[in-house]
């Protein structure tokens, strides 16, 4: 244009949409062609820099659109010559899939980069065909053969390959797409299908689906609707392949009111669907590889808590952020005889699948010391030094908070390795942290050993016990996080447990950098005082006489004479043993809870064992614990601050369980 905005020259294109017989644009002001765009031109000239704004024309069919103007000023030999217009419209529905280039550009250099980023199998089949459609077909669809997304299914069924359709896409606004090809369905295409024969053979299959070509098909599928959505149809079906064999397909299709699929199409599609191919197998591994990891870490974690019936145990665990998911935190709860319980909250460093498979070490680890009555302080001792075998190949550590509480004295003992304090709120006051001795994380090793802290507990205390995801992140201190726990807490005595651990997530699920959490959370009480017994014994041998009289009585009080006497002989045995290898003052107790529980508390810290001679025969200082652990249905010893106990346990008849 010259400065006073008359035509000097133009393309092709501008000929095309602003003047129907391509000759009225020559000596034809801009201002005319496009109202508005003088003023651009002018402040473009004035300043000597590009303008840009948006402004409707009208095109020579009549209709309207928006144009994005721009002027850019000239300064050149040619004295006459101004400016430049660049007018951006969009491409006439009609003619979209007209131009070669603009195909490519939209399908392989604008979106697909951008798409390509994400490593969610289902987002990416979505955005896939937001880009082939409209840019390249009226509709179409994207399949992925099941075996390769699901590492169980066998590659071919019995009526052949077995497809997922991952997404689908249409420009009319039809509901009856969705109805027809459903999103998420298996299928399986009869032989002879250009579906079929696009998978069997591994390349690009172009149809026509003129005259009946449309109804024969949706004859082969058993869909009567497919006839009228793809009656005159061109279809084309675009291979996924890989290192794996064929993936799937793109299957397009084109209305008959535009360009039907050639040669060119055909190339310019099978490339975009060998870029498209890079980012599916990519996500396709990330999602099994996924999978495979939340399902190892889920089978690691418990399926059940159990503890003794005064005690309410209540956890939650939430997966980390998408960016995390998979982690190492972990929870127990393991009812101990006696009616005591082991709670246990632990995390290990990292994420992934290494630290889901440290976890259940720990958590198998936990189970077995747990088994063996070890205290606190000692078991976290002894995970440390598994932790530091394990690190000698590949570093490790982790956290871990143990606690031990006894239903019949309400006594806890507490013991951490790292870990935050646990949060302790009794019953009309407020909670506190507790003060156990600092120690470092499992793994790390250190100076000193490991100690634990006892403390008796009133009934209806709530114990909490959580990891670091729960209360800090990126945006929050830890400080402001333990904060707005106690404050959870605070008066929370009356509320149910899983109020109190819903509380206790709100405002974390919006985290997208959330750490993975676990929680364990137990109201503690006390059994009823009439479900136990004890007794102070003289180490004398008349008090094995004294004890079956005890058992005896206790036992009928309870209603249960039929376990009388097998109980009256565990009892003078533990007795016994206990006057001969100890001496000093002895305890007796009897616990009904869950099953009938015997133990003898005594001074002495060795621990007893059923010993045989070189010839099989057992020795006579062995013959009371065989008898013990023929009548019992388990038996053990665990270490006490004064000394040991040995107990024995039976189950109750069914009718007296409670």
């Amino acid at each position: 244009m010259d400065s006073s905005g008359r035509v000097l020259q133009f393309d092709r294109n501008a000929a095309a949409v602003l003047s129907p017989d391509g000759n009225g644009l020559l000596g034809a002001h801009l201002d005319e062609i496009i109202p508005g765009a003088r003023e651009p031109l002018l402040g473009a000239l004035k300043a000597g820099r590009e303008r840009t704004t948006m402004l409707a024309m009208e095109t020579a069919s009549g209709g309207t659109l928006d144009a994005v103007v721009t002027v850019h000023p000239l300064n050149g030999s040619a004295p006459e010559i101004a400016a430049l217009a660049v007018v951006r419209v969009p491409v006439p529905l009609a003619d979209r899939f007209v131009d070669p280039a603009v195909i490519r550009r939209a399908l392989l250099d604008d979106a697909l980069p951008r798409i390509g980023s994400t490593l969610d199998l289902e987002m990416l089949a979505r955005g896939l065909m937001d880009v082939l459609v409209p840019h390249f077909c009226n509709s179409g669809g994207l399949l992925l053969l099941e075996s390769h997304l699901d590492a169980d299914e066998q590659p071919d069924g019995p009526d052949g390959p077995q497809l997922r359709r991952m997404a689908i896409g249409f420009d009319d606004d039809d509901p009856a797409w969705d109805a027809t090809f459903p999103t998420g369905e298996s299928v399986v295409y009869p032989p002879g299908t250009p579906y079929a024969q696009c998978v069997v053979s591994g390349e690009a299959v172009l149809r026509a689906l003129g005259g009946d070509g449309a109804a024969a098909l949706a004859a082969d599928l058993r869909r009567p609707p497919v006839g009228d959505l793809l009656k005159g149809a061109s279809m084309l079906l675009l291979p996924i392949t890989s290192a794996a064999g064929v993936l799937g397909f793109f299957v397009c299709t084109r209305t008959v009111a535009h360009r039907p699929f050639d040669a060119y199409d055909v190339e310019i599609g099978m490339e975009f669907a060998n870029r498209a191919s890079i980012f599916i197998e990519s996500a396709r591994q990330y999602s099994r590889e996924r999978a495979t990891a939340l399902t190892l870490q889920r089978s690691l974690l418990p399926t059940g808590l159990s503890a003794p019936s005064p005690v309410e145990v209540h956890h939650r665990y939430l997966p980390g952020s998408r960016l995390i998911e998979v982690g190492g935190d972990w929870y127990e709860s393991i009812a101990l005889p006696g009616a005591r319980v082991a709670l246990v909250v632990g995390d290990v460093a990292g994420h992934g699948v290494k630290a889901a498979v440290t976890m259940g070490r720990l958590r198998t680890a936990i189970h077995t010391l747990a088994g063996l009555e070890l205290p606190p302080a000692e078991a976290l001792e002894r995970l440390d030094s598994l932790m530091r075998t394990l690190g000698e190949r590949e570093p490790h550590f982790a956290t871990c908070a143990y606690v031990v509480y006894d239903a019949v004295s309400g006594r806890c003992e507490v013991a951490s390795a790292g870990h935050l304090p646990p949060l302790l709120a009794p019953p009309g006051a407020e909670p506190e942290y507790l003060p156990v001795p600092p120690a470092p994380p499992l793994g790390v090793g250190g100076d000193g050993p490991i100690v634990s802290r006892e403390f008796t507990v009133e009934d209806g205390t709530l114990l909490f016990l959580y990891t670091d995801g729960l209360v800090e992140n990126r945006a929050r201190d830890i400080d402001d996080g333990l904060a707005r726990l106690r404050g959870v807490f605070g008066g929370g005595g009356a509320r149910s447990l899983d109020d109190l651990c819903q509380a206790a997530l709100d405002g974390v699920y919006d985290d997208e950098h959330r750490d993975d959490i676990a929680m364990l959370v137990a109201r503690l009480a006390r059994i009823p005082a009439d479900r136990h017994a004890t007794w102070e014994l003289p180490a004398e041998p008349a008090a094995v006489r004294r004890a079956r009289g005890l058992v005896r009585d206790r036992l009928s009080r309870w209603g249960l004479d039929d376990l009388a006497h097998p109980t009256m002989l565990l009892a003078s045995e533990l007795v016994t043993n206990a006057i001969q290898h100890a001496g000093g003052r002895i305890r007796l107790r009897l616990i009904r809870e869950g099953g009938l529980v015997c133990e003898v508390f005594d001074s002495s810290d060795g621990r007893p064992r059923v010993r045989h001679r070189e010839d099989g025969d057992m020795k006579e200082s062995g013959r009371g614990l065989h008898v013990v652990g023929r009548l019992a249905q388990r038996w053990g010893v665990r270490r006490t601050a004064e000394g040991k106990v040995v107990w024995c346990e039976q189950e109750l008849p069914r009718s007296r369980m409670n």
